[in-house]
């Protein structure tokens, strides 16, 4: 993209430049002035056209769908979401200990649960009845929370606001109350929530934040091999049977000075 933008930029000053010395060749510089001041200009022309600012998007056609990673908020998106959960699909944010309210999590209770944390357990246990649990805990080793322990990749489908909501664990939570999870565990979760958005997504339109960079704690990898890694594992998965038509990933404000679109952007070409 920037090879192009530049050599369409260089095209087009040479046409004018070529143009202008046939006018008015007595006022036409030295060549070489002008050959050095053409190529810097298309330099920076072509870097500014391609490097992604807050935005980029690329269009398969095999199988048929755009793939969108921007700055934004995931809860502006009118579109189904995904939000990570840890395997006992806590939701208590009260006291911050279980949940951060200004988590993923805690903004899904707060924006589309107005606070209402007990109706969203409901709606979890609804959507939960089908999976057997792994463990139970009890309120001597878990005095606070959800005792059930479902397997990492368990996805519970929500309807909520005119949209699917992929609640997927990903993370387990430990009696210390800290969720923790590792690049094995999301590459897991991941194929359970692709086989789940395949059987209930109707191929629509789905958005993602950027798994595993928060309080997961998955230090392994820095944001942008987490994102690369979300993406990859979206497309290998949508060769086997298409997903939805368009998959967006959403970058925290905080986290794009971590990540480098450009990078991100060839990356996505490759695949």
């Amino acid at each position: 993209m920037l090879a192009a933008n530049v050599l369409a930029a260089f095209g087009l000053i040479s046409a004018v430049v070529q143009l202008g010395a046939q006018l008015v060749p007595d006022v036409m510089p030295d060549t070489t002035v002008v050959i050095a001041a053409t190529v810097s200009a298309c330099l920076v022309w072509g870097m500014v056209r391609a490097y992604p600012r807050r935005r980029l998007q690329y269009e398969f056609t095999h199988p048929a769908m755009n793939v969108t990673v921007e700055v934004g908020d995931l809860f502006d998106q009118e579109v189904d979401l995904v939000v990570g959960f840890s395997d006992t699909f806590d939701t208590a944010t009260d006291d911050r200990e279980l949940i951060s309210s200004d988590s993923v999590q805690g903004q899904l209770v707060q924006r589309l649960y107005g606070g209402d944390a007990k109706r969203l357990d409901r709606d979890l246990r609804a959507a939960l009845a089908g999976v057997d649990p792994v463990g139970r805990e009890t309120r001597r080793t878990k005095p606070k929370g959800n005792l059930l322990r479902y397997p990492l990749g368990t996805v519970a489908v929500l309807h909520r606001s005119g949209r699917r909501i992929f609640a997927v664990a990903y993370s387990r939570m430990g009696t210390d109350y800290v969720a923790r999870s590792s690049v094995d565990n999301l590459w897991l979760s991941l194929n359970g929530l692709w086989d789940a958005v395949y059987r209930h997504g109707q191929r629509g339109e789905l958005a993602i934040p950027l798994l595993g960079s928060g309080l997961a704690r998955i230090d392994a990898l820095d944001r942008e091999s987490l994102l690369k890694m979300i993406l990859l594992s979206f497309v290998a998965r949508s060769r086997e049977a298409q997903l939805c038509r368009e998959f967006r990933v959403l970058i925290h404000p905080d986290d794009v000075d971590r990540i480098n679109l450009l990078e991100v952007a060839a990356f996505i070409r490759t695949l």
